[in-house]
């Protein structure tokens, strides 16, 4: 079977973990779905069987949808992998599909919409479009929200009420139906993001586990984050959903990615 993986970065500990397991029985290749300057993506003329998809720029999605066209399975998929990147479309999916899921507000231009806004509560604002080195912040009062506005001029963004909590968030990430948690200090806490602590499931509030897959089947994901705040008591608020995130350390993870891997590559036929 010939696997390939869709990243700039084939080196990542989950996909070369994963890659390590598959590779004494199968072919697996890396596809950088980075282009040189404005030229498209080259497409391979034979597809792999399966391809990972670990990345989320336009680029990449592009490239894998025309290789699903061409009749590879893609994990994630093209479809799933963009709904992720738009936060104002994912907050839609997750509220319509009943999930517990930040109320969101998508307000356009930072700038424009600081300059007509007085806060009376904290908020969180956040990119519009989700992607590494993004805006996530919580702004308490006007003055700070004139400070991001400064620093982010022309971003589209999505506000959130800033909703009261321990300043942990619980990362919890899905391989298939295997869930890994963790917990991280908030980006958002006075202290600054701390490292991931890895947390054993019995050790999550009830439900928790199994909210992770209700996320997976909503959002038709396979590989996936979902970050949870716990706003007193064990009630869970969900404030990001990520398509293929780095699970990175985190034991099992790259043997889970592997087992996932084979289970979606189509059954060929003589």
């Amino acid at each position: 079977m010939r696997i390939g993986l869709i990243t700039p970065d084939p080196g990542h500990p989950l996909l070369a973990g994963a890659a390590a397991l598959l590779a004494p029985e199968h072919v697996v290749e890396a596809l950088d779905p980075t282009p040189p300057g404005d030229a498209p993506v080259p497409v391979p003329r034979r597809p792999a069987d399966v391809y990972l998809l670990k990345s989320g720029t336009p680029h990449a999605v592009g490239l894998a949808r025309e290789l699903e066209r061409r009749g590879a399975a893609v994990v994630n998929s093209a479809a799933a992998t963009a709904l992720c990147q738009d936060r104002t479309e994912m907050a839609g999916l997750a509220l319509r599909a009943g999930l517990p899921f930040a109320a969101t507000r998508t307000v356009g231009a930072l700038s424009a919409w600081a300059s007509g806004t007085t806060l009376t509560a904290p908020v969180v604002v956040k990119s519009r479009r989700n992607r590494k080195g993004d805006l996530v912040a919580r702004a308490d009062d006007a003055a700070a929200l004139r400070e991001l506005a400064r620093a982010w001029p022309r971003e589209p963004v999505v506000v959130q009420e800033y909703a009261p909590n321990s300043g942990w968030d619980h990362k919890l990430w899905a391989i298939g139906d295997q869930v890994f948690a963790a917990r991280r200090r908030s980006e958002l806490s006075p202290g600054g993001q701390g490292p991931n602590v890895p947390l054993a499931l019995d050790d999550l509030p009830a439900g928790w586990a199994g909210l992770v897959r209700e996320v997976g089947a909503v959002f038709a994901l396979d590989v996936y984050g979902v970050d949870i705040i716990d706003t007193g008591g064990g009630t869970p608020l969900i404030v990001d959903v990520n398509a293929f995130p780095g699970i990175r350390g985190l034991s099992g993870a790259p043997a889970a990615l592997a087992a996932l891997t084979l289970r979606r590559a189509p059954v060929r036929r003589p």
